[in-house]
């Protein structure tokens, strides 16, 4: 199971990032888990300076923009 997770304040950036994720995720076929982060220490200890931000399994794969479906399949392949 992968662990989706974003990271950012909750605005519409964010919210779009994660319905995206969540396509990918589905549009693949594989399990996951998402988990959206909005604490900003929490945020802080990924490393990420700007947001919105995805994580994969604790690791930050994209940071500052909001990618769509396929980039984000790209990225949990």
């Amino acid at each position: 199971m992968k662990k989706l997770q974003i990271l950012g304040p909750g605005c519409p950036r964010c919210k779009a990032l994660a319905a995206n994720a969540e396509a990918a995720a589905k549009g693949l076929g594989i399990e996951y888990e998402l988990e959206k982060i909005t604490d900003l220490k929490r945020i802080g200890k990924f490393g990420v300076m700007m947001t919105p931000a995805l994580a994969v399994d604790g690791v930050v794969k994209l940071q500052g923009k909001v990618a769509d479906a396929e980039e984000i399949k790209g990225l949990l392949r």
